[in-house]
Order: C-alpha cells, then structure tokens, then sequence
C-alpha cells in the first residue's frame, strides 16, 4: 500500500483572517460555499469537548462515501486537519498571507489500497480530487471575498 497525495494551492483575494474564518467555522460558514459534490453536510459535537466532527456525503464520479471527519487546528490561525474516522485519509488546509490576499492549500493523504485496485486508486483519484479541489477554492474565494466587504 502506498502513500497517496494529492495538493492544490490557490491565491484568494481576501484577508488571512477571513479566509481562515471561512475555512474554520464548519458551523456557520464551511458548509456554505462547497461544491454539490459535497451533500449531506452536518456538524456533530465530539467525544471531546472543544472538538468537532464534520459529516458528509461525498460523490466524485463513479464513487461515492459518507465522512466523518474530526476537525483539529494544529496551528490556530493558520493550519486546520480534517481527519476521517475511518481511513488514513487527513485534509489539511494552510492558510498564509499574502499581501492583501492569501495563499491557501488543500494537501490531502491517505494509504491507497494494494493490487489492481490500488493502482487504479493511485491513477485517477489524485486527478479527480485535483479538480474538485481546484472549483473547491474558487468557490471559497468567492465566499471570502463576500464576507471581507
């Protein structure tokens, strides 16, 4: 079983602290400006208090799956993990300033599955999450732009 990553990096034209703000707050903002892709979107309080699990359905192609992801900030203000409870499967979101604006990346990982299925795994889900990914930023920028007037 091999390592798989996938990353996508995107300039918003919006403040740090309101991207963060966007990205951060699955309550009230997160859920609002993800592709249809993504449905079924819910937050849950975890077993630890402070934290929060984030649930969706997600359907890319052919394939689809229910997530349950536990939300973590490693390093507040500029660093969120969506972990899946689940897999091995960890989103991480870097948010960095940039001027007026900020540079965000969406860098994904997660253990592929071995023999043929793996390869195929290894072939075609970086390309399908890269463009997801990619209409997943374009539309956070929209949103963030929205929210810093």
């Amino acid at each position: 079983m091999a390592q798989i990553s996938v990353t996508v990096p995107r300039q918003i034209s919006a403040p740090a602290d309101t991207v963060y703000q966007c990205i951060a707050d699955y309550q009230h903002h997160h859920g609002k400006w993800l592709p249809p892709e993504y449905s079924k979107y819910r937050t849950e309080e975890a077993d630890q208090p402070g934290q929060v699990l984030v649930l969706y359905h997600l359907k890319t192609g052919r394939r689809e799956r229910d997530y349950s992801m536990r939300i973590s900030e490693p390093e507040r203000g500029r660093t969120i993990q969506e972990a899946d409870t689940a897999s091995s499967l960890v989103k991480t979101w870097t948010v960095e300033p940039a001027g007026s604006k900020t540079r965000v990346s969406i860098d994904t990982r997660w253990q592929g599955s071995g023999g043929i299925g793996g390869f195929f795994e290894r072939t075609f889900a970086p390309r399908v999450l890269t463009a997801l990914y990619a209409d997943e930023l374009a539309r956070l920028d929209t949103y963030a732009r929205e929210q810093a007037r």
